[in-house]
């Protein structure tokens, strides 16, 4: 992967997680309608997303100015309109549509993690959540 024009090193590594400087959200948690079962449609659950937005901090850490750098809400802002907004069959597509549209409105982001979770699933046996998580790289899932 080549290093985006930012300066931020995004160079996969050995198991394809980009490095360098990232804003982290962990934990945010909604309620949606996302499944392929009926009564996940109408119903609905809790789910619980992590995003990894890889960008070149350097200027934000050297002028402590909140202009220099993209705010954590507006991140949190994309996820949770996603997330409660329309109804999906599978979680890659939640992922994917939280990455593409950090993507679409933040050209500073060179690359992002989602991971979403679900916590509460109608599976036999004692489980913390089942989820995905999907890494997106500009250069490659939203080249210019």
């Amino acid at each position: 992967m080549a290093a985006p024009s930012s300066g931020t090193m995004t160079e996969a590594v050995g198991n394809g997680i980009p490095t360098g400087d990232k804003l982290v959200l962990r934990g945010l948690k909604f309620h949606g309608f996302h499944g392929v079962k009926p009564e996940e449609k109408t119903l609905g659950q809790k789910f619980v997303i992590d995003v990894d937005a890889w960008m070149d901090l350097r200027r934000a850490g050297k002028s402590d100015d909140l202009s220099d750098t993209l705010s954590y809400t507006t991140i949190y802002r994309i996820v949770k309109e996603v997330v409660e907004g329309q109804s999906q069959n599978l979680l890659e597509s939640v992922a994917q549509k939280i990455a593409s549209k950090i993507f679409t409105n933040h050209p500073q982001i060179s690359a992002v993690r989602v991971h979403v979770k679900k916590p509460h699933v109608a599976v036999p046996g004692s489980l913390d959540y089942l989820g995905v998580e999907i890494i997106r790289y500009r250069s490659i899932d939203a080249p210019n």
